[in-house]
């Protein structure tokens, strides 16, 4: 059982009463590790990982390394997209039975783009508590070294290897106003760049952040044709994220607005809403905008 402390103050206890006795659920921790250098681990994890009785693992031969590399011996079982649904029920077993049980991936935090989204919810429909200890984010390092906005974005994880998925994807980059952060294998950034590209986002800014925080740490900006030219015959070498700038579009003509806003009023908004919207998604000026607004 982890003990609450000064580290530890955010852990709940869930308890009923079988026969007469208090029973205490155990907690799921969700426990972020490093991306690439061993030393950017939190000091609350390392007490966590030290601390469960068990240690959920995508693959327990490369945590073992961090675990050595910081002393903790816990054990460990794998739990990966192969074995989720048998390993969910053994790990809800073990949690319904008081013991405490923290997941981790590869590396980084788990559920982006990694198993563990199906323990997650199974353990907070069952009311077992779930506690996040934060850390390590490739999608948020690579984000906030970018230079490009931050203030909202979508992470899209791996976009699909082809067919449709992958189509609808790449058509909701090239129309996306505010950042779009992904993850992509090395050998496939030239076909993401050059198909955005040629959907008309060639001038868009870019960066491709690879091997954050490992030796050949590498983030290259540019634009997404700049960015296409360079890896093409030439792709990066390790793991890499994609940041990439929102849509700018032209703003439409005033026919075209005051159109939009008749359009906009016919469904209801007020002119204060249609005002805004044409401001907000159709670059108009806010003179302009109210004007047509009123108008409307």
């Amino acid at each position: 059982m982890v003990e609450p402390g000064d580290a530890e103050l955010d852990a709940v206890e869930t308890a009923g009463e079988v026969g007469g006795t208090t029973v205490r659920t155990g907690s799921l921790y969700v426990v972020s590790t490093p991306i690439g250098n061993m030393q950017d681990i939190t000091l609350r994890a390392i007490h966590v990982l030290r601390s469960v009785h068990l240690i959920l693992a995508e693959d327990t031969r490369h945590s073992r390394n961090l675990l050595v590399h910081h002393g903790i011996s816990t054990r460990m079982m794998s739990y990966h997209e192969h074995n989720e649904a048998r390993a969910t029920e053994s790990a809800l077993a073990r949690l319904r039975d008081g013991t405490d049980v923290a997941l981790i991936s590869d590396a980084g935090t788990p559920l982006l783009s990694d198993p563990g989204a199906r323990l997650v919810r199974d353990a907070a429909e069952a009311g077992i508590p779930v506690v996040p200890v934060p850390g390590p984010s490739a999608l948020l390092a690579a984000l906030v070294s970018s230079g490009i906005a931050s203030d909202r974005f979508t992470f899209y994880g791996f976009l699909a290897r082809k067919g449709r998925e992958r189509e609808e994807a790449l058509g909701e980059l090239s129309a996306l106003r505010h950042t779009a952060v992904l993850y992509e294998s090395p050998n496939r950034v030239f076909a993401t760049l050059d198909e955005l590209q040629r959907r008309g986002g060639g001038g868009r800014r870019a960066v491709v952040a690879r091997e954050l925080t490992k030796q050949f740490e590498e983030v290259r900006r540019g634009t997404v044709a700049e960015l296409a030219a360079y890896y093409d015959g030439s792709s990066p070498r390790g793991e890499v994220v994609l940041v990439l700038e929102g849509m700018t579009s032209q703003p439409l003509d005033e026919d075209e607005l005051r159109s939009r806003a008749r359009s906009l009023r016919d469904s209801g908004l007020s002119a204060r809403d249609v005002a805004a919207a044409l401001v907000r998604d159709d670059g108009a000026s806010r003179n302009l905008a109210y004007r047509l607004a009123h108008e409307a």
